[in-house]
């Protein structure tokens, strides 16, 4: 397993255009700008992600009522994670940040589910009897003796979504133009070998020609 996990981790990561770099940069530059513009409101892709954090319910709902509450949540994380472990064995880097981008964006909505932990103001989406829905976050936090610090504590779920937004993109970027640099580099260090390889031959095909008077 870990001769395995030690040869992933060496394995080349496939490359990377010029061009797919730039339209990847000006997709999560447009995300970022669409999402802040929202100010905490819903986003269209979190359609999708309250799709999966339903399935967590029913998927944990199996080991106890506390663990399947927070299994909504936890299934919502763990599938970008999933998905970013894939792309990490595949060497794919665009892949792997898109997965970490969208598991920093999934805290969003995370942090606003939480924060409404007291108010309880936001509707609330269940697969059974609509009666019987509970708001997660008021039953865990509330559960764990820390109710009243849920707007404290989803502001820094928030900042870290925000974060890694921010980062994830940056660091696509400078992987890429060091990746780039590094193979220029020793492209050129070849060349050079290459070269200083051939001089003493062209001096033995090509003998001065003063030699022989």
């Amino acid at each position: 397993m870990l001769r395995h996990l030690k040869s992933v981790c060496n394995a080349e990561w496939q490359p990377v255009s010029r061009w797919a770099l730039y339209a990847w940069a000006a997709f999560y530059a447009l995300f970022v700008a669409y999402a802040a513009s929202q100010h905490g409101e819903g986003l269209l892709i979190d359609n999708v992600n309250l799709v999966v954090h339903e399935g967590g319910h029913a998927l944990f709902g199996w080991f106890g009522t506390f663990i399947g509450l927070c299994g909504g949540t936890a299934l919502q994380l763990l599938v970008p994670v999933m998905l970013a472990s894939y792309f990490f064995v595949q060497r794919q880097a665009p892949g792997l940040a898109f997965c970490i981008f969208f598991f920093f964006e999934n805290l969003l909505g995370v942090a606003t589910y939480m924060a409404d932990a007291r108010s309880m103001s936001l509707p609330l989406v269940t697969i059974g009897d609509p009666e019987f829905a509970i708001h997660d976050w008021n039953a865990i936090l509330g559960t764990l003796g820390i109710l009243n610090y849920d707007t404290t504590i989803a502001s820094v779920i928030r900042l870290v979504g925000w974060t890694g937004m921010a980062l994830t993109p940056v660091c696509l970027v400078i992987w890429s133009f060091r990746k780039s640099f590094a193979q220029s580099a020793h492209d050129f260090a070849t060349v050079s070998r290459m070269s200083a390889a051939g001089a003493p031959n062209l001096s033995r095909n090509y003998p001065d020609s003063r030699k022989g008077h």
